[in-house]
């Protein structure tokens, strides 16, 4: 599916503020076209969708946001029911709650709810997503792996993403956890895309135009594989440790910008 009226990306690291200033979330309202936009909260992450939505639909309801539904799109068939395919293709911005990543892309990954997200995101919506959430928005999804440890060989498993942010591997609570180590096993045996690292109370905002700004508390980690020049990376003595040369890494925080396609740093 192509389309010229792509809409915008809010990827959020996960831990994001909701009582105090909540920058995150009151720069993704500002993103929606107004208070009474179509608002879709999902919560299939989760195995507390209940208490979850409901903690969001307060922080939204505070926010002043009039048109909030809470969605917990719990299996297969609910992924595939009409009347949830038409709540997600009239949606005006969507927000993915943190959880478990693989159940949201096992339950709605190929499904008509999936095609009708895309949909909306083609037609100009707000797709956002935090932790689990942020997770599945690249094409290359990290589903396992080992933080707070030296990068190992093939001690990374990663599944398809939803392919929101193509040609990308996205890491959230990042620094928090310890997490630079799988992202970089991540960008070693796939050098041609980017990992982005996401902090806690932290993101990213992927504009239209291919070009993404850091929101939020802390910062982001890039790494970029399309300069490494040799890795061990290979499947020849699993565990070893990781050896990676070459490789470009930038720390932004907030306020700086990133131009996806040129892969350059820039301010406004």
């Amino acid at each position: 599916m192509e389309s010229d009226r792509k809409g915008t990306l809010m990827i959020i690291g996960g831990a994001e503020d909701k009582t105090d200033e909540m920058r995150i979330l009151k720069k993704f309202v500002r993103l929606l076209p107004s208070d009474d936009s179509k608002l879709l909260v999902l919560t299939t992450a989760t195995k507390l969708p209940d208490s979850v939505g409901e903690e969001y639909r307060k922080v939204f309801d505070g926010l002043h946001m009039t048109n909030i539904d809470i969605l917990n799109i719990d299996s297969r068939d609910d992924a595939n029911d009409d009347e949830i395919v038409e709540k997600i293709r009239g949606a005006e911005g969507i927000f993915f709650t943190g959880g478990d990543q693989l159940r949201i892309t096992s339950i709605i990954g190929g499904s008509k709810a999936y095609e009708a997200m895309v949909e909306c995101y083609l037609n100009g919506g707000v797709i956002a997503g935090t932790s689990a959430g942020a997770s599945v928005m690249s094409n290359i999804m990290i589903v396992e792996g080992e933080s707070n440890e030296p990068a190992r060989k093939c001690t990374l498993k990663v599944a398809p993403g939803f392919n929101l942010l193509k040609n990308s591997i996205i890491d959230q609570h990042f620094a928090q956890r310890g997490r630079i180590g799988r992202l970089f096993c991540g960008v070693a045996a796939n050098p041609d895309i980017l990992g982005i690292g996401i902090d806690e109370d932290t993101s990213i905002i992927v504009y239209p135009d291919d070009t993404f700004e850091v929101y939020g508390t802390n910062s982001i980690t890039i790494a970029d594989g399309k300069s490494i020049q040799d890795s061990n990376v290979s499947e020849l003595e699993p565990d070893e440790i990781l050896a990676i040369t070459n490789i470009t890494v930038h720390v932004l925080p907030d306020g700086y910008c990133f131009d996806l396609k040129n892969r350059e740093v820039f301010k406004h």
